[in-house]
């Protein structure tokens, strides 16, 4: 989900299942609420690929980006790259819990602070619905790695478990101001899912569906908003009989329609289109 820059702050409410539970300014304080089971973990081996979280199917999730993040249940949580903090995290780890970094992979965030590092040749077109972002060359790719790097390092440093790089599907939304094709975005994807592997991360592909044949092997999960709006769910169904989980978000229709619909191997989540801390859950 594509949203304008905020402050998370976290709150001492526990959000229940169908209880209020997706990113504006605040400070965030240390996360409490009810402890959950800790998500399997892969065994620790001697490379660095190896240690990474491969999360399992059934997983509980939450994302949110806006206000105060409040205490949840679910197993792994999904948050902003750069407003959260590294004892934040620690806090959720605390509670048994994995966290997901996000960030913009495929869009220029005009509040972002590394906002100027970006070459102007490679800044395109508004996002439809979004105005404060604008489409990036993708094909650029020794420009914007070193940028993307740096937040990857970032996601690291703050003990992250994993990365949610939005945005991967350029490709499908004309007009962007460049000449965009899946296979610049598989490239993309696959010099990301490198990067963050070399530093003991887990990736997902967000969307960008048209991708998942060839991009199953180069990540541990899927994210995806709205398969079931656009009957679109059944795409993955090689993900899924690959043993990935697809962590998967509705904003419309009720949580019993939902719940009934989804398919095996998702973890699905209701939430308000703008990722406050509201959600329900299956």
């Amino acid at each position: 989900m594509r949203l304008t820059g905020l402050f998370l702050a976290l709150a001492l409410a526990v959000s229940g299942c169908a209880a209020d539970a997706t990113r504006p300014t605040t400070n965030v304080s240390a996360a409490a609420g009810t402890s959950s089971p800790a998500p399997e973990v892969s065994p620790q081996a001697t490379t660095p690929l190896a240690r990474i979280w491969k999360p399992t199917q059934g997983l509980s999730w939450q994302l949110q980006y806006v206000g105060a993040l409040a205490a949840t249940d679910a197993q792994v949580v999904d948050l902003d790259g750069v407003e959260t903090t590294k004892a934040q995290v620690a806090t959720l780890h605390a509670q048994g819990k994995k966290v997901i970094c996000y960030f913009s992979a495929g869009s220029w965030e005009n509040w972002r602070p590394d906002r100027k590092k970006f070459p102007k040749s490679a800044i395109g077109k508004k996002l439809d619905g979004w105005p404060d972002e604008r489409w990036l060359d993708i094909r650029q790719l020794k420009r914007l790695m070193p940028i993307m790097s740096k937040r990857l390092d970032q996601c690291r440093d703050k003990g992250f478990d994993a990365v949610d790089p939005d945005n991967m599907d350029g490709y499908a939304n004309a007009p962007t101001g460049f000449p965009l094709k899946s296979k610049h975005s598989l490239a993309y994807l696959k010099a990301l899912a490198k990067a963050a592997h070399a530093r003991g991360l887990a990736i997902g592909l967000k969307n960008a569906l048209a991708l998942l044949p060839k991009a199953t092997s180069a990540v541990e999960f899927a994210v995806n908003e709205q398969c079931l709006q656009y009957h679109e769910c059944g795409v993955y169904a090689g993900f899924v009989a690959a043993g990935k989980p697809v962590f998967h978000v509705e904003y419309s229709g009720t949580i019993a329609g939902i719940c009934a619909a989804r398919p095996a191997g998702f973890s699905t989540v209701r939430k308000h289109l703008n990722l406050d801390a509201w959600a329900q859950y299956c």
